[in-house]
């Protein structure tokens, strides 16, 4: 087994609850909610370059003013009204039953606009091919004259908006929007020459892609008690997955980077425009994460993340790119090469300078940084990484923040972790010693400076903290040569002081253990009832269970007791302190043995060398002559 499972490190985060933008009412949906009135002198006709929508007026004021006398003539005179109207008339005047009136005419309007059938579907998508022919048309014979194209325009606009409710029930629509070609018509609309016509497109394919559509339905069967909607959740998964294969057989993922380009960020309807580029990308790496090397393979938006979260100014944008990077990094070796080739390590480590001396301004400030730490987590997986992060000075930034005791001084030890860890992390341990941080480590490590920070926004757990930082001794342990200087006095910090490291290292250990010990419970009784109903214990129920236990606590239980054997092999006064305080828990080194003779089962016998051949297991061989050494102080 991999040994970086075995000293495993919390996941990265996948990402935050989604952000949506206010929907801003738009002037049709306003209109419901007052009472007619005479349409206003026709507006200037729009500029030439086709930005914005309006809609040229239908109905004659002489209509509107006879529709106003008829509706007023069905009220009744407020002169004839009695002043005890209110028992007898419902206690409303003319104004408050208009009022009602208009809002029931809206209530109707809107439960006729949700309802869709297929059929409905069908003549829908036909109108909508010939909005869209003819929009097409009157732009090519009068590209000049934009106030010959505004009508089909907002008719364009209106019709994409119809669209939506086809997200309740997407087993029964999606295949149909498949299958009429309206999916290719509506990628081509990604390159209108009316940057908010194609804004509408991304606002539809973000809903028509989102995680939650069909939800609905379920909650409707669920209500009707027809079973819990598990039939329905797949096959909405497969209508969802029949569209997004057409939409990439569309090319869809290059039209919207493109539209990343021209879309000018300091108009506000352009900034949601790219907020909702960035929501369609994540609903496809949601729903198909192996996507994320073709992303990075056959689009620029690898190189437009990485230059907008290094714009200075902070926005919600800045915020969303950075954890579509996170994703296209996460478990990518390809895409972290890639972005080492863009100096995308260097963008991140100066992104991150600014955090040495304050703290987020928020909530979503704080996610953003905790996405390019998370980031920088994922390339520092990669050997080559490791050694770039060294030359651009990644190790001093990092004690740096541990110094400042901010919000980033425990992400900054979260870094340092992945940095250390494998023999390929030897510098980076050579060199966290000489720029003095161990002095700066161990502050962190005995809880000195950090608990004020513990209620502020943003503020991790002390037990991912702990664990983080066991896993740097752990790296320290094992990387730095016997007899060195560095390795001197790293064992001199768990002497001084009457050997309160030491005590400390006990305490997490503690700690650990108790977390561990109800999974283990919980396991134990889920073995029973499987023993009871005569159901084999399969080898992937062996794996579960283990991985189970590791994210509760014995990763860090693993840590402690490696660094605790290797401190007591070094020195002997650390190991009769440490024999003490085991007494007084009434336990003794055979506990120790038990936890690292588990870790030794569960690391395979080989690793791969530099050329793919297998070599001898370094950790396995270093936790044999720890048992060894731990088995011989029993006696």
């Amino acid at each position: 087994m991999d040994i970086d499972k075995m000293f495993k490190l919390p996941a990265l985060p996948a990402g935050a609850t989604k952000r949506k933008f206010p929907d801003a009412p738009t002037e049709e949906a306003l209109k419901r909610f007052r009472p007619e009135e005479p349409e206003p002198a026709p507006a200037p006709a729009p500029p030439a370059n086709g930005k914005g929508k309006g809609r040229a007026a239908t109905v004659s004021e002489e209509e509107e003013e006879d529709e106003l006398r008829y509706a007023r003539a069905d009220l009744p005179d407020e002169e004839d009204a009695d002043e005890d109207g209110r028992f007898f008339g419902g206690g409303l005047n003319s104004e408050q039953n208009q009022i009602l009136d208009i809002f029931e005419a809206a209530g109707d309007e809107d439960s006729g606009a949700v309802t869709m059938t297929l059929p409905a579907l069908r003549r829908q998508l036909g109108r909508f091919e010939r909005i869209v022919a003819k929009n097409a048309e009157q732009r090519g014979k009068y590209p000049d004259d934009p106030s010959r194209f505004i009508e089909s325009e907002s008719d364009l606009d209106s019709a994409l908006k119809q669209f939506l409710p086809l997200t309740q029930n997407p087993p029964l629509f999606y295949p149909e929007l498949v299958k009429s070609g309206a999916i290719a018509l509506l990628t081509s609309l990604l390159s209108h020459e009316n940057t908010d016509i194609a804004i509408d497109v991304v606002e539809v394919l973000q809903e028509l892609t989102d995680e939650d559509v069909g939800a609905e339905v379920d909650d409707l069967l669920e209500e009707e008690g027809e079973g819990s909607g598990g039939g329905i959740a797949t096959k909405t998964r497969m209508a969802m997955g029949e569209l997004i294969d057409e939409l990439l057989n569309n090319s869809v993922m290059d039209l919207l980077v493109a539209n990343l380009g021209r879309l000018n960020e300091e108009e506000d309807t352009d900034t949601q425009g790219v907020f909702h580029i960035l929501g369609v990308f994540e609903n496809l790496l949601s729903f198909m994460p192996p996507l994320a090397d073709q992303v990075a393979a056959e689009t620029s938006l690898l190189p437009w993340l990485l230059k907008r979260i290094a714009v200075k100014e902070y926005d919600s944008n800045k915020q969303y790119a950075s954890e579509i990077l996170a994703i296209l990094m996460q478990d990518s070796r390809t895409n972290v090469m890639r972005m080492a080739e863009l100096d995308g390590l260097e963008t991140m480590l100066k992104v991150l300078f600014q955090y040495r001396k304050k703290d987020p301004g928020d909530n979503e400030e704080v996610e953003f940084m905790e996405n390019v730490f998370d980031t920088l987590c994922s390339a520092l997986a990669q050997p080559e990484m490791k050694k770039a992060f060294l030359e651009a000075e990644g190790v001093e930034l990092m004690v740096i923040m541990m110094k400042e005791k901010l919000l980033a001084r425990t992400r900054a030890i979260k870094v340092l972790n992945y940095a250390m860890q494998t023999e390929d992390g030897s510098d980076a341990c050579e060199r966290f010693v000489e720029v003095q941080g161990l002095k700066t480590f161990f502050a962190a490590f005995m809880g000195k400076g950090g608990e004020g920070k513990r209620k502020k926004l943003g503020a991790t757990s002390s037990f991912e903290d702990e664990e983080h930082l066991l896993g740097i001794l752990v790296s320290l342990f094992t990387n730095l040569a016997s007899d060195t200087p560095a390795r001197i006095r790293l064992i001199a910090k768990f002497i001084e002081a009457d050997y309160e490291k030491v005590d400390r290292l006990l305490e997490m250990r503690e700690v650990a253990e108790t977390k561990l010990r109800a999974v283990n419970r919980e396991i134990a009784a889920e073995r029973r009832v499987m023993e009871a109903n005569r159901e084999e214990v399969s080898d992937e129920d062996e794996t579960e269970w283990y991985l189970r236990r590791v994210d509760a606590g014995l990763s860090s239980l693993q840590n402690a007791d490696y660094v605790l054997a290797w401190v007591c092999m070094e020195d002997d006064g650390a190991m009769m302190h440490a024999r003490t305080l085991l007494d007084r828990k009434n336990q003794t080194f055979a506990d120790v043995i038990e936890v690292l003779e588990e870790l030794k089962d569960n690391i395979g016998d080989q690793e791969e060398g530099g050329e793919g051949e297998a070599e001898p297991n370094v950790q396995k061989m270093i936790l044999e002559q720890l048992v060894a050494f731990l088995a011989g102080l029993l006696g």
